[in-house]
Order: structure tokens, then C-alpha cells, then sequence
């Protein structure tokens, strides 16, 4: 599975998480009161953003680093309540 799918696979897993919550890090992370949640997620795609820069600038474990980014950001979306299509779409409009 090499492809957008992937992703869906992912985003869902996120989405069940949030409202089907099992004893899952992420499922923790979205069940926190109020802002605390989203302040965690946000630590986290700070604290993974500054991963890939610096992997980035010793070429070493780039692809890893930026898949932890996006996945954060996909908890994000999830936490949000946005679809996948929502990015999806927004990336469509990028590329007329």
C-alpha cells in the first residue's frame, strides 16, 4: 500500500480513535479536557517540526522525522474535526 490509501488508512485510524477511544497514545492525546489536548498535539508538531530540520541538516533520518510531522498534523485535522478529503481538496486547488 503505496499510495494516498495509506493515508485514509491512517486518517480513519485517527478518527476511530477519537471516538472510539482504546488505550492508544493517540486516543490519550484527544481524550485530554478542553485545550490541554490540542496543546499537546501542537507540542508535538512543534517538537517534530524542529526533528525535521534537524535531520534535515545532518541527511540523516529525513523521511521518518517528516512522517512523524505529518502524522501529528493528521491528529491534528482528526482533533479538529476536518475531513481528509478537507486537505485533500486544498492540495487540488495547489496544483491548477
Amino acid at each position: 500500500m503505496t499510495d494516498e490509501k495509506i493515508v485514509r488508512k491512517v486518517f480513519n485510524t485517527l478518527k476511530n480513535r477519537k471516538n472510539n477511544p482504546i488505550d492508544s497514545y493517540t486516543s490519550k492525546i484527544m481524550q485530554d479536557n478542553g485545550k490541554k489536548a490540542e496543546d499537546k498535539i501542537l507540542e508535538k508538531i512543534g517538537e517534530e517540526a524542529t526533528e525535521v530540520l534537524i535531520a534535515s541538516k545532518n541527511n540523516e533520518n529525513l523521511v521518518h522525522e517528516a512522517t512523524d510531522l505529518i502524522f501529528h498534523t493528521l491528529l491534528l485535522l482528526v482533533y479538529k474535526g476536518f475531513e481528509l478529503d478537507d486537505l485533500l481538496n486544498e492540495f487540488e486547488k495547489r496544483t491548477q
